[in-house]
């Protein structure tokens, strides 16, 4: 299996990435993910201004095939979403960590983030090195 894993972002065990920028966090899902959903045809993303904790469900990816969950990376509030998805939720497939991100973060405790994977324990996860 080949998977785009770009280093220096990082990556949850629900394939999810996370990538800093400006105080704030992107979040968007996996090459390995949107490969095994197939072709995405609808994202329900989360409210601006909700507050999350990690873990929890914050919305779904709905492909041809199934449905998955979405799940906070980082306890925080989401200050953006992808609008661009709405329109054109294939972006998740055609690139999942740049223009199909799905939402931006600002964390309430970024300690949190040692609990994330980096790019080598997520291969090591998904069972691709």
């Amino acid at each position: 299996m080949n998977v785009k894993l770009p280093e220096g972002l990082w990556y949850t065990a629900e394939h999810f990435w996370v990538k800093e920028a400006d105080g704030e966090v992107i979040c968007g899902i996996t090459d390995h993910a949107q490969s095994e959903l197939g072709d995405v045809v609808f994202v329900e993303m989360p409210k601006v201004g909700m507050k999350v904790k990690r873990g929890e469900r914050v919305g779904d990816v709905e492909s041809v095939k199934t449905v998955s969950n979405l799940y906070a990376p980082l306890s925080g509030e989401i200050t953006e979403i992808n609008s661009a998805l709405l329109e054109k939720p294939e972006l998740i497939n055609q690139d999942p960590y740049g223009k199909g991100w799905i939402f931006k973060l600002k964390p309430e405790n970024l300690e949190e983030k040692a609990l994330l994977l980096t790019a080598e324990s997520y291969r090591r996860e998904i069972g691709s090195g």
